[in-house]
């Protein structure tokens, strides 16, 4: 089923798909072009992002790919729009091929040396400024919108990823963890902060890595938020390195920030976020439960103590 649709859809730019690579919030095809050209052929799972907000992302990426910076450009279909509804309803897109190999795996430790890991968390570093000031030359558009990663996108009553404290296979001290992680945050991000466009997904699957260059993919989460996050979400994935402290510095020196405090807080908000984003889209019984859950129990004592 999801072949047919993905046929029809990669027509609208003259294209055929190839293979399904990921199939989670989105099915991701890798789609051949005329001319021998690969693309990435999208098809956005209804419901989760509102046409509105994915033409935003798409125009964002277009604007960012158009001044140089080492992310995928958006491409128009057949018939101009950057986004194409099915006949089903359902909103395809699509984006251009980026070479080369993943970071790392989620859950997995880094296969890189300290030093090459060091070495590519600082690039990255790097890499989220330049797209952070990138994004402040751009004028967006008047109907440009996104969720928001702020303070009640995070730790509000309603956030976006769900309510992380309610988790019902929380013990009852990792639930009493979490409402102070809450509170904690909370405090920490009621702080002045300039908000803007965010990737808010920075993970070792969306960093393409070829030779020294680096490349930032899959904006699909991507939302107005606070600048640091991006760099607590990378930091997320490396709590259980040997040495995470010799990451972080290093992302933050190709950043160009020393403020290891806040990243190390956004490090715990995204901990949180990736466990209110569990609840509603993996079965019960599902094993990433426990391992996100003592997760972020590791990040919040760390940053929290106690």
């Amino acid at each position: 089923m999801i072949e047919a649709i993905a046929t029809e859809a990669a027509a609208h730019w003259n294209g055929r798909p190839l293979r399904l690579l990921a199939h989670r919030e989105n099915a991701v095809f890798e789609m051949a072009l005329p001319g021998g050209a690969r693309a990435a052929l999208r098809l956005h799972r209804q419901g989760y992002q509102a046409p509105a907000a994915i033409r935003s992302e798409l125009w964002w990426c277009a604007a960012l790919a158009a001044a140089g910076v080492a992310v995928p450009a958006a491409l128009a279909s057949r018939e101009g729009p950057l986004l194409v509804t099915l006949p089903d309803g359902s909103q395809a897109s699509a984006i251009a091929w980026a070479e080369g190999e993943a970071m790392g795996v989620g859950g997995r430790p880094l296969a890189q040396p300290l030093p090459q890991a060091r070495r590519l968390h600082r690039a990255l570093g790097q890499l989220l400024r330049r797209i952070h000031d990138a994004t402040d030359a751009l004028t967006l558009p008047a109907d440009f919108t996104r969720p928001r990663w702020d303070r009640a996108g995070l730790v509000g009553e309603a956030p976006f990823w769900g309510r992380f404290w309610e988790h019902p296979d929380a013990t009852p001290d990792e639930r009493t963890l979490l409402l102070r992680a809450r509170d904690f945050l909370a405090e920490r991000l009621a702080e002045p902060a300039r908000l803007g466009p965010i990737h808010a997904d920075v993970l070792r699957e969306n960093v393409l890595v070829q030779g020294e260059a680096l490349t930032l993919i899959d904006f699909d989460d991507s939302g107005i938020g606070f600048r640091l996050y991006d760099l607590g979400t990378a930091m997320s994935q490396n709590l259980y390195e040997p040495d995470p402290t010799a990451l972080r510095d290093a992302l933050m020196e190709g950043y160009g920030t020393a403020d290891a405090a806040m990243v190390d807080a956004f490090t715990l908000a995204r901990c949180c976020a990736s466990v209110g984003w569990m609840m509603p889209r993996l079965a019960p019984d599902h094993p990433v439960h426990r391992r996100h859950l003592a997760r972020f129990a590791l990040c919040a004592r760390r940053v929290m103590g106690g």
